[in-house]
């Protein structure tokens, strides 16, 4: 197991799953669906599942491409840590998992499974042939918020596509800022992303770009939904995490990008989520 961890970086799953639980939630405290622990947990256990099938598929995808760069010659496959056909029997187990969750939660939850795969799996070739891949891992993983929603309520509504999309450009911003340290690896090898396309300075003014349109994402709710001084201060939070990863990073100094990318949207996530459940708490 502790092989399999590190070659999905567990850990990274701090990224989607607090707002996985914001969707879940949401669709509790807005709507007339009572609390289901039995709920909740395959909504985790689908989180899992897509995540480590997704992670584990761009390992085994990228092997040779990570066996050429320097930075991740010592990942898992290229290392010797794990074989191939190890991961992609991992990555199909993952997925057969995620499908059979959905199918305990509602039908379109398992209709929908399909198609959530078809699009965490499908970013891992998009580096091959297009610049626009961070938006796609961004698409992704915007998935978890109205994902959950649907799990409780079997229906679509505005306010957790407002997450969806306040992760969609979050993601695909600090995606950006992580690919910084990859730019002249990418060209040599040509392959396609958006520091590699438009260079460093460039990159980072499109990155902030991004993540304004993810603070204005996170806000629209107020228009929506009653929310308490509470979830004012998660806005205030996680916008402060967005402005502090740009101080990080400059076009002539990308020494922290591991700060901005992990630590820095590690702690946007979280204490964002934490407040927004603290809120509902509170109006509820």
């Amino acid at each position: 197991m502790k092989k399999y961890f590190s070659l999905v970086l567990f850990a990274h799953s701090i990224f989607a799953m607090p707002f996985a639980l914001i969707g879940f939630f949401l669709g509790v405290t807005t709507t007339s669906n009572p609390f289901n622990w039995y709920l909740l947990a395959l909504v985790i256990l689908c989180m899992v599942f897509a995540r480590n099938a997704a992670m584990a598929f761009n390992r085994y995808l990228d092997r040779n491409i990570d066996a050429k760069n320097p930075r991740t010659l010592m990942r898992d496959i290229p290392a010797g840590k794990v074989s191939a056909n190890e991961a992609l029997l991992f990555v199909i187990v993952n997925c057969v998992l995620f499908i059979a969750a959905t199918a305990f939660i509602n039908p379109l939850c398992f209709y929908l499974s399909p198609v959530a795969l078809f699009v965490v799996l499908f970013y891992s070739y998009t580096k091959r042939f297009t610049a626009l891949c961070h938006l796609v891992l961004g698409l992704g993983l915007s998935l978890a918020p109205i994902g959950a929603y649907i799990a409780v309520t079997g229906h679509f509504n505005i306010v957790p596509l407002f997450y969806s999309f306040a992760v969609l450009f979050w993601v695909s911003g600090f995606d950006i800022i992580y690919a910084l340290q990859d730019e002249g690896f990418d060209r040599e090898e040509n392959l396609h992303s958006i520091p590699a396309t438009m260079g460093i300075k460039n990159a980072l003014r499109l990155s902030v770009v991004l993540h304004v349109l993810s603070a204005i994402c996170v806000i629209l709710p107020l228009f929506y939904t009653s929310f308490s001084w509470v979830y004012y201060i998660g806005i205030a939070f996680f916008c402060s995490m967005l402005i502090y990863q740009h101080l990080l990073v400059k076009p002539n100094d990308i020494s922290k990008v591991d700060r901005a990318f992990a630590t820095t949207n590690g702690y946007a996530s979280v204490i964002f989520a934490i407040c927004f459940l603290v809120d509902a708490f509170i109006r509820n």
